[in-house]
């Protein structure tokens, strides 16, 4: 809803994948899968000129990124420069080969999974990729209760491949755009500049969130607000989403945890008093 991307990062078999395929099922658009690995090219993913011998000119074979919704799979196991073919489309939706820029389908969200865990065969993400993922999720192991409900409802045979599209493209779109009317007063939005300011003066982080972490957050904030059933945002919001939106784009010193960190940022920059205590005017 806030016109973003995500990356899933946990351990293997907790369910990323599926949760990325069951969500581009539940709506009625464009679908496509690259699974990575070392050996995928860029042009594997953005598509590529070849040669027309019947019309005598260079015909434009599309990639999987000409699509509604991306499911990138183990991106970290695709080389950096697979990896960079991704930068260009997931900030401008658009891709450009030998001069000529291609628009993507709107709307376009990529969803890339990748185990932090594991490092052989693997490369790690650069900032510049990391930055350009809306929101980072660990999806951690489900609850006792959780797990043996999956394992009771195998029974019932039931797969990814059966679920039905709950939402049009042209209704997400509509919502995406209630979402950017959602009302942010002006000491919220000075509230997630504070915060975004605070990671770069902070002596355990080498590398602080950029501007387009900020603007990340203020998206993501509208978003959230309307899921609560509200036209405007609160504080409350911007605290709920801080770690998720922010955390991943840190470089921290010395191997530090970057969601601790925006967690005690959260602790020490201060609210707008009056922001708490009455509704932001309309």
């Amino acid at each position: 809803l806030a016109g973003g991307h995500v990356l899933l990062e946990d351990v293997p078999g907790v369910g990323k994948t599926l949760l990325a395929k069951s969500l581009a099922k539940s709506i009625d658009g464009k679908f496509q899968r690259i699974q990575c690995t070392p050996d995928l090219l860029p042009s594997d993913i953005t598509g590529t000129n070849i040669w027309n011998p019947g019309s005598r000119e260079f015909e434009f074979i599309a990639g999987p990124v000409f699509t509604n919704i991306l499911l990138a799979d183990e991106i970290n196991r695709a080389t950096p420069r697979t990896q960079s073919a991704l930068l260009e489309v997931m900030e401008e939706r658009q891709v450009t080969l030998d001069g000529h820029s291609r628009a993507v389908a709107a709307p376009f969200f990529t969803i890339a999974t990748q185990n932090p865990i594991e490092s052989h065969g693997t490369f790690v993400l650069p900032e510049a990729q990391m930055d350009r993922f809306t929101i980072s999720l660990s999806l951690g192991y489900p609850a006792a209760a959780e797990e043996l409900q999956m394992l009771q409802g195998l029974a019932a045979g039931g797969s990814v491949e059966q679920l039905e599209p709950c939402i049009s493209i042209e209704q997400l779109q509509a919502i995406q755009y209630q979402c950017r009317a959602v009302t942010v007063d002006v000491a919220i939005s000075q509230y997630i500049v504070d915060l975004v300011r605070a990671t770069r003066q902070d002596s355990e982080i080498a590398l602080g969130v950029s501007p387009r972490g900020a603007v990340a957050l203020y998206r993501a904030t509208q978003a959230w607000a309307w899921l609560q059933g509200r036209a405007y945002a609160m504080p409350d919001d911007v605290k709920e989403l801080a770690v998720c939106v922010l955390a991943h784009r840190l470089m921290m010193v010395g191997g530090r945890r970057g969601d601790r960190a925006i967690g005690r940022i959260l602790q020490t920059v201060p609210v707008d008093s009056a922001l708490v205590q009455s509704r932001p005017k309309m």
